[in-house]
């Protein structure tokens, strides 16, 4: 699959979904999910200095190192969840209601925005389009859809929260540092977002990714590629990302 072009916004999706058939206790969870996805972007619950990267084909897709390394991670997470939901809201409105697509409207819109936007700022250091196989995903049925979503989201949260002490720049690492805190809080709505229509409601902040402390769950680059990887076609190389 080539990379999606921008879609038309469209307004009232998930703001519909607050306001209207979600409940008032569903605000706090976005807003609880929010404050501590962007706090926790500055911390990671596991130690991975000593982790060893494997070896990488030299013909894969190269991240880089440093800086851009990081911003080139983040692009290509972006990219796997804009595909992701263009394929949702072009293939999925047998299997989801009106009110469930115009979520899935308002995070394709996002997520294309957030993927753009890590295009035009990595410029010619940008990696190329990514390849994504969807295969084992039936768009058709809304459970292997929403699942999917849960887990794309829970992901990229847990990514960013891992990747924010990866930055080195004091100068520049640290705007990259507080652009991501920005982006992880609305990956944060959306993995609640989806919980909701998962659980219809009941509950919606994915406690399984919060830990004993109350801490959410922190992921390297290397457990978040690995398991992204049944999804991308493209073998990305990682192996120059800091550490």
């Amino acid at each position: 699959m080539t990379e999606q072009t921008k879609p038309e916004e469209k307004a009232g999706g998930l703001m519909k979904s607050l306001g209207g058939s979600m409940q008032r206790r569903t605000f706090f969870r976005y807003a609880g999910a929010t404050a501590a996805a962007t706090t926790l972007l500055l911390t990671t619950s596991c130690d991975d200095d000593d982790e060893v990267t494997p070896p990488m084909n030299e013909e894969a897709v190269d991240l880089g190192s440093g800086d851009v390394g990081i911003l080139n991670y983040a692009y290509a997470l972006e990219q796997l969840e804009a595909a992701f939901y263009t394929a949702v809201v072009a293939e999925s409105a047998s299997a989801l209601s009106a009110d469930e697509m115009m979520v899935m409207q308002d995070l394709k819109a996002h997520e294309v925005a957030h993927r753009d936007f890590f295009k035009k700022a990595l410029g010619s250091n940008a990696i190329p389009a990514l390849e994504v196989d969807f295969s084992a995903i039936n768009f058709k049925d809304k459970n292997s859809v929403l699942q999917t979503a849960k887990t794309f989201e829970d992901l990229g949260v847990a990514a960013y929260n891992g990747a924010g002490k990866l930055f080195t720049d004091t100068g520049a690492g640290l705007d990259y540092l507080l652009l991501a805190g920005k982006i992880v809080s609305v990956e944060a709505r959306h993995a609640a977002a989806i919980h909701d229509l998962i659980s219809n409601n009941t509950r919606a902040y994915g406690a399984e990714m919060i830990d004993a402390n109350g801490l959410d769950r922190a992921m390297s680059p290397t457990e978040v590629l690995g398991a992204a990887s049944a999804f991308i076609a493209t073998e990305i190389n990682f192996s120059n990302l800091p550490k």
